[in-house]
């Protein structure tokens, strides 16, 4: 009797004293927190260990994961965030972060059967009990929610990016078509209203934004684009095909360049055959080439943001803060006889303002009031989309995931590669480090109606030049 007596004392957990309501009290408490701490570890020590022991060993495989990644993060930031944003592995990850929850609640339904409840002083018992239920479904619904989050970061880069090999940079650099659309319920096509050109230093992140005007003309086009055999002397400029006088269907703007080659298939058809199946269209390649010409940078991809989709995304965010530089009209109108402005609904007052998303698209989209017209409004929408940007810090988008990545889906499209993406993410971190050079290719150093580009190329180059990294000293 009183070796076994011994035995029971010396194993209390797995073999207590049944008739002890406070030794199952103490033993309840520990089987909760140690089944919490390491899932698996109740079932060892009180109740199935082959069981016990799977659950043990796939958390600590769990956690080794979490370690190499987290490593990954900090010593090969851009390969491991490739492989993070690879709809694959997110789908595995989604499915295994799923499994891990469903492993959690069987387990603390099972540590909570091994309290035996019945045994524990009668005032413990509501107390284990909750303090069971709670530290089983908070990371059972912590788990969920990771899942259904990565669920959804998935979709929303199958459903913005494209599924194509990663592309080397260009002299050291990526450069990416930024077009800023106003395609509203009141207007027809896509009308580009705000162009640039971003060209982002390989290795250090360090970007050049080339502000372009949308009345830019006769831009010309490289020997190789399709569209040299259309306009071989520039957009618009004779002769060309349409004779010794030279001209196009459209306004021969910069910002015409997509509906001309969209909309007039008899001139343009057959252009860029392959242009649909890598994720764009002939209009936005044909756009791509005319920038091309017209800075001497060669876009390898495009970003087209929606403006009329910035209301939903700023809402999603909950707000964009931005600085108001004069009173801005919403809606209105000039008045034909007396060349006032009618009609306006209401003023976005000057200042530093916090905008819902639609106040934010009228500071984007308003035409009147301002001393440079078009120009103040293509500052204006590259101010908000620099806001945007800035008000996506991490603890915003991951309280606000599903809502971004819903209305993202309807903001953006792009042909840049989904196996890109880590590598983009990661200069995007670089690239916090450096102000970004700002070119504008507007009056008074350039006349987009009477352009010399070779004045352009120049500035051009002087942008990409204090982009770039400055040569280390001579040590001696």
């Amino acid at each position: 009797m009183s070796v076994s007596l011994g035995y029971d004392l010396e194993r209390p957990i797995r073999t207590p004293d049944l008739s002890s309501p406070p030794l199952m009290t103490k033993r309840a408490r520990w089987l909760v927190v140690l089944g919490f701490l390491l899932p698996g570890s109740a079932q060892v020590l009180a109740g199935n260990k082959r069981l016990g022991r799977f659950g043990i060993g796939v958390t600590l495989t769990a956690v080794l994961v979490a370690l190499v990644a987290l490593a990954g993060l900090v010593f090969a930031r851009s390969t491991t965030l490739s492989i993070l944003t690879n709809s694959i592995v997110l789908f595995v990850l989604q499915w295994l972060v799923l499994g891990l929850a469903l492993m959690w609640l069987a387990f603390g339904i099972d540590t909570l059967r091994l309290t035996k409840l019945v045994r524990v002083k009668p005032s413990w018992r509501v107390p284990v009990a909750m303090l069971s239920v709670v530290l089983t479904l908070v990371p059972v619904a912590g788990a969920a929610w990771a899942s259904s989050l990565i669920g959804t970061g998935r979709g929303a880069i199958g459903s913005i990016f494209v599924g194509a090999p990663a592309v080397a940079p260009i002299d050291g650099r990526y450069n990416i078509l930024l077009l800023g659309t106003d395609a509203g319920s009141d207007r027809e096509g896509i009308r580009p209203d705000s162009i640039s050109l971003v060209s982002i230093d390989a290795k250090t992140g360090q970007s050049v934004i080339i502000g372009l005007p949308r009345e830019l003309i006769e831009m010309p086009f490289p020997a190789e684009s399709p569209m040299s055999t259309v306009h071989p002397n520039g957009f618009g400029v004779a002769p060309n095909a349409f004779g010794d006088w030279g001209g196009c269907y459209t306004t021969c703007y910069l910002n015409a360049v997509y509906t001309e080659v969209e909309d007039f298939p008899d001139m343009y058809a057959g252009l860029y055959p392959d242009a649909e199946a890598q994720g764009s269209s002939p209009g936005i390649e044909a756009t791509k080439d005319a920038v091309q010409g017209a800075t001497g940078i060669d876009p390898q991809f495009y970003v087209l943001l929606n403006m009329d989709a910035f209301s939903n995304i700023i809402d999603a965010l909950g707000g964009v803060t931005v600085t108001v530089p004069e009173p801005l009209p919403i809606g209105g109108s000039i008045d034909e006889y007396t060349g006032e402005l009618v009609n306006v609904d209401e003023w976005i007052d000057p200042g530093e303002q916090h905008l819902d998303g639609w106040h934010a698209q009228w500071f984007a989209r308003s035409r009147y009031g301002s001393m440079n017209g078009d120009y103040d409004r293509m500052q204006r929408q590259r101010d908000l989309q620099a806001a945007i940007l800035a008000q996506m810090n991490p603890a915003n988008v991951l309280l606000r995931f599903q809502e971004i990545a819903a209305a993202g889906s309807q903001l953006v499209k792009t042909d840049i590669p989904d196996s890109m993406l880590g590598r983009f993410v990661d200069l995007a971190g670089k690239a916090r480090g450096y102000t970004p050079v700002n070119v504008e290719l507007v009056p008074p150093a350039i006349d987009p109606e009477a352009p010399i580009y070779d004045d352009i190329y120049a500035l051009v180059a002087e942008g990409v030049a204090a982009a770039s990294p400055q040569p280390e000293a001579d040590s001696q």
